[in-house]
């Protein structure tokens, strides 16, 4: 029963459900005005007879809402009635005031009309307002687009190209953005960049047309930047060069003439060179155009190109810098090779360092560094090379005086120039070789003018005259009367003049090359000693080696180069005052004039006596002795007594010299002896060589006797003192060989030499046993020879059979103690 009561009461629960589904359904087919397929089919996705079960519930509403407009009809229709009676009743006042409407209406079209024509007219009116509104609007946007385009078409036409970028680029930025949706615009912005490309090729024209400029201009930009560093230095080298003279008037007054004169004229010739310079300075923006530069420079680096701009000037710059370095192959010939050669280098730096003063990064410090370095290693070649073929002294100092105010120059612009100066060492050897080869000639030119005679003076004046050229002080000579002479010859105070223009152009040198005092006295006096040591001597030793000069004339040269020798004290003087270096300071050098004269008197004593020995020898070739003679002729040979007659000429000569000076006689006697003994010695061995020649084989004892006669007069000639002041017989000894020689054979003492030989206080004491025997196997040919002769004279030959024995023993005798004394050495 339970189990049944609760099934009744499920079933009676689902049919509650579901009707409140068809409720639910039927609700929202009544609210809702979506499509009901979702309503419609959640009622037939039940149970098989749901369709019926709705219809019937739908049915059972449709019922429900017909009673009810039912219901409501009938309570409203009461009054409906009643509105359709007051509808009626109004039709009739409805249809006057329709009449009355129509007509009102008429007549408001009718007077609205002229209205309306009017109020058209100002909607026309404030349109064109509107319009013309919008239109000032847009041309006051485009007129300052217009006038920027305009304003750089004017700029482009007077070349004013950075302006016109700088206009391009507020056309870009700020103007056309506001108009761009214009035609013209576009046109403007097509057209912009074809605008920047003209300019970079234009400004890029320009800047070739200036390089192509300062090429051609280099070198009067170069000129005028030496000048002026010139002019700089020259008025405190003026004064300085004033103070020097001073200083040398009151040190060396009367030695210092022409110093002080060419000073003074320098220092002239420098104030007036000042004036002049004075009127005009000019730059080298005076000279070139810089703007071109600047113009590019500054637009390529409004275009962003700077960096090629930069590349492209540094490589042209250099490429023009190679040009320039390479000089012409005539350079070395003018100076004014060499001045177009530094105008132009200075040129292209002076326009290098401006670039690097007034533009930021087109040139740097290290570049122009690199590139002055390249050219410095060039440029010292290139006069290193050049400057050996100069062989004129004046055209090399020209070329020093280039090369300092071309470095000088250069300093000043901030470029080290240390090298050039180090050049200029170099420089100055070949300056000092091409002077030393320069007063070579000089030199000679004084010695083939010079008559080597002593300087005659006739009065004061000229006496004054020579000691104003050359240092001579002899107070012995000032005390005798006019007319006199002078001991030296004419070239003495020429060449003394000569060594003081050497040291002035080696000062010229020296000059502005930055270096103390104590080093151009250095330099001076070094280059003053190569022209003593070795042009003077190399001059006096070709002139005394020359066969034109005599004897008298090497005499004369020897006085000379005393008097030389003595003035080197003054050319140190000369130099000192000149430098303002005293001469005790530690380091100055000294002159070697000293041994440069010794050793020229030297030569020349040595050359008066070979002269003298070579015109002995001349005088014995001619000698023509008849060796087989049997008496001598009674008196001496010819060519002995013109030969003695020769030498007491010649030494009368060396005698009559002038002896003014103490010194002088002293010295011309001593040169006097010295030939005399050396003569008359000479005379003796070649006398002895001519007995003992190995030419001639036999000698008689008539010629022993003539050539003893021969001797004889050369003794005589010896003690009659041809020249004063030998001791005793010294002279005479020159001769002693041969008379000892000739005494043993002429009283034929030949037990006495063999018995005293060896001995301190032997008669024959200078007799070899050798030429003792050479002579007596030459006399004992000639009498064998005179034998076979005379065998007639039976009475004589016995005594020649004794004779020729005697000298066969002592022939023995005499190559015993040849070979005794070849075995003890």
């Amino acid at each position: 029963m339970a189990r049944k009561s609760k099934s009744n009461l499920s079933e009676l629960y689902l049919e509650e459900n579901k009707d409140q589904i068809y409720e639910n359904a039927l609700a929202e087919i009544q609210s809702f005005e979506l499509p009901l397929g979702t309503t419609l089919r959640s009622v037939y996705d039940d149970q098989p007879n749901a369709h019926q079960r709705f219809m019937e519930k739908l049915d059972a509403c449709i019922r429900n809402h017909d009673r009810e407009i039912e219901k409501m009809c009938n309570f409203h229709h009461q009054g409906f009635v009643d509105a359709i009676t007051e509808l009626l009743k109004v039709r009739a006042d409805a249809e006057k005031l329709k009449v009355q409407v129509t007509d009102t209406n008429r007549r408001l079209q009718d007077a609205g009309k002229e209205v309306i024509a009017q109020t058209e007219e100002i909607i026309r009116c404030r349109v064109q307002q509107r319009n013309i509104t919008t239109v000032v609007e847009k041309l006051q946007l485009c007129l300052p687009v217009l006038e920027m385009y305009s304003k750089l078409k004017e700029q482009m036409k007077v070349k004013r190209y950075y302006s016109a970028l700088k206009t391009m680029e507020q056309l870009e930025n700020l103007y056309l953005p506001r108009v761009s949706q214009y035609r013209f615009c576009q046109i403007m912005i097509e057209n912009l960049p074809k605008l920047r490309e003209e300019i970079k090729e234009i400004s890029m024209s320009d800047l070739k047309d200036f390089l192509e400029s300062i090429r051609k201009h280099s070198d009067r930009i170069g000129e005028t930047a030496m000048k002026q560093a010139q002019q700089q230095k020259t008025f405190s080298t003026a004064l300085q060069k004033q103070n020097n003279v001073n200083y040398g008037r009151n040190m060396h007054l009367g030695r210092s003439r022409i110093l002080e004169s060419k000073n003074e004229i320098t220092l002239k010739r420098t104030f007036e060179e000042d004036d002049e310079h004075e009127e005009e300075v000019l730059t080298a923006q005076d000279l070139v155009d810089f703007s071109p530069v600047y113009r590019c420079l500054h637009i390529y680096s409004v275009l962003g190109d700077g960096e090629i701009f930069e590349n492209y000037y540094r490589k042209q710059r250099r490429k023009q810098a190679r040009l320039v370095l390479q000089p012409q192959s005539s350079m070395h010939e003018t100076v004014e090779g060499y001045r177009r050669y530094f105008s132009q280098i200075v040129g292209f730096f002076v326009v290098e360092d401006h670039i690097l003063h007034v533009t930021q990064g087109l040139v740097t410090r290290t570049y122009t560094d690199e590139l002055w370095n390249m050219a410095l290693s060039k440029i010292i070649a290139v006069l290193r090379t050049h400057s050996s073929y100069c062989s004129d002294p004046d055209l090399v100092l020209e070329l020093k005086n280039l090369i300092v105010v071309f470095a000088d120059t250069l300093q000043g612009y901030g470029f080290p120039v240390n090298r050039l100066f180090d050049l200029l060492f170099e420089i100055r050897d070949q300056y000092n070789e091409t002077l030393l080869k320069k007063w070579s000639g000089l030199f000679r030119d004084i010695f083939e003018a010079d008559n080597y005679s002593p300087i005659p003076v006739a009065n004061e004046e000229e006496y004054k005259i020579v000691i104003s050229k050359f240092p001579f002080q002899d107070p012995e000579l000032d005390k005798q009367s006019f007319p006199k002479k002078l001991p030296m010859s004419q070239s003495v105070p020429q060449i003394y003049i000569q060594v003081k223009e050497f040291i002035y152009a080696s000062l010229k040198f020296s000059e502005s090359l930055h270096r103390s005092s104590t080093e151009i006295d250095d330099m001076l006096r070094k280059s003053t000693n190569l022209l003593l040591t070795r042009t003077l001597s190399s001059c006096l030793q070709n002139l005394i080696k020359k066969p034109h000069i005599g004897l008298t004339e090497l005499v004369q040269i020897i006085i000379n180069t005393t008097h030389l020798e003595q003035a080197c004290k003054y050319l140190e003087d000369f130099i000192s005052n000149i430098t303002n270096i005293s001469q005790v300071t530690v380091h100055t050098a000294r002159l070697y004039g000293l041994s440069t004269f010794k050793d020229a008197r030297h030569a020349a004593e040595g050359e008066i006596y070979t002269k003298l020995n070579q015109k002995i020898d001349e005088f014995i070739q001619i000698a023509d002795y008849d060796w087989t003679m049997s008496e001598s002729d009674g008196r001496a040979s010819g060519y002995l007594m013109d030969l003695i007659n020769f030498l007491r000429s010649t030494f009368q000569v060396f005698t009559h010299l002038p002896n003014n000076n103490n010194d002088h006689a002293a010295m011309s006697g001593k040169v006097a002896q010295t030939a005399c003994m050396s003569a008359c010695q000479h005379l003796s061995t070649s006398l002895m060589q001519m007995l003992l020649d190995g030419e001639l084989k036999q000698i008689s004892m008539g010629a022993i006797q003539q050539f003893n006669l021969d001797v004889i007069q050369c003794e005589l000639f010896a003690s009659s003192e041809p020249v004063p002041g030998f001791q005793g017989d010294t002279l005479q000894l020159a001769f002693i060989d041969l008379r000892q020689l000739l005494d043993l054979f002429m009283v034929w003492d030949w037990s006495t030499y063999l018995a005293d030989y060896g001995q301190a206080t032997s008669k024959y004491l200078r007799v070899s046993p050798s030429t003792a025997l050479t002579l007596l196997e030459k006399v004992h040919r000639g009498m064998k020879d005179s034998s076979k002769k005379n065998n007639i004279f039976a009475q004589f030959r016995k005594n020649d059979r004794d004779k020729q024995k005697l000298i066969e023993t002592v022939v023995k005798q005499l190559r015993s103690l040849v070979n005794g004394m070849s075995q003890h050495t």
